[in-house]
């Protein structure tokens, strides 16, 4: 059952449909039939809005096993992509699920690989939470290993990598993808951007990278200027397409 997020104030929760919700306002019971703008109360009679899980709100709730990509790479990576109901997806270093997930709540069906068994599992329960479990399957190892399994299905319209082996699996891209698919691949760090640019360069066309930065503005009765706060730099994202 897909979670729903519970509000009050500036206080969030996330809980499935028929899950209790205890903090210090109080203790209530999510109904199995609640809906969105629904106003249910604790038995201190503490007042929670109910709301509708949006993508966004699978960044701020899933339960983190590292750093998720942020929603605005995750936009990027749908905008280059153009990933969109029907399409398939191979998927390398699933973490959270954050992407995952948004790309299954898009309708995609996505195959995810995680090395980590305990991330992992992690992830599954995030993706459950998220309502696309039957959309999204999060698989324990690494892809590598079952290179050739997945090299003999028919292909995938949209290959995205957050793996340090990124490099490695994009030298396969070509085999991986349909005609005309894409490859979507984020990078922390320059020295493993280049790799990634020169793996593609073998094989797939159309080859370029972004840097992902965003600056706040802070916006107050003196006026409006872009915040003080440090630069918002994430990351690299190599996007390439099989011809």
């Amino acid at each position: 059952m897909t979670a729903v997020v519970l509000v009050h104030d500036d206080r969030e929760y996330l809980r499935r449909p028929g899950e209790e919700l205890q903090t210090d306002l109080g203790v209530l019971t999510v109904p199995d039939d609640v809906s969105s703008g629904d106003v249910l109360e604790t038995h201190l009679g503490e007042r929670f809005t109910v709301r509708r899980l949006r993508g966004p709100d699978l960044f701020h709730h899933f339960e983190r096993t590292g750093a998720p990509m942020l929603p605005r790479d995750i936009g990027l990576v749908i905008g280059e992509t153009g990933v969109a109901a029907g399409d398939r997806v191979l998927d390398c270093g699933t973490g959270t699920g954050v992407l995952a997930s948004y790309m299954g709540r898009l309708g995609a069906e996505v195959t995810s690989y995680e090395r980590d068994p305990e991330f992992a599992e992690v992830a599954r329960e995030n993706v459950a939470l998220a309502g696309v479990a039957d959309r999204v399957e999060v698989r324990s190892g690494d892809l590598l290993d079952d290179l050739e399994a997945v090299e003999a299905l028919s292909g995938f319209d949209v290959l995205t990598l957050d793996t340090g082996d990124a490099p490695r699996i994009v030298a396969h891209a070509d085999s991986l993808l349909v005609p005309g698919g894409f490859l979507a691949v984020y990078s922390p760090f320059v020295e493993s951007t280049r790799e990634v640019v020169e793996a593609a360069r073998e094989t797939l066309s159309a080859v370029r990278t972004v840097e992902t930065i965003q600056r706040e503005l802070d916006v107050d009765a003196r006026g409006t200027r872009p915040s003080t706060a440090p630069v918002g730099h994430t990351g690299y994202l190599t996007i390439a397409r099989r011809a």
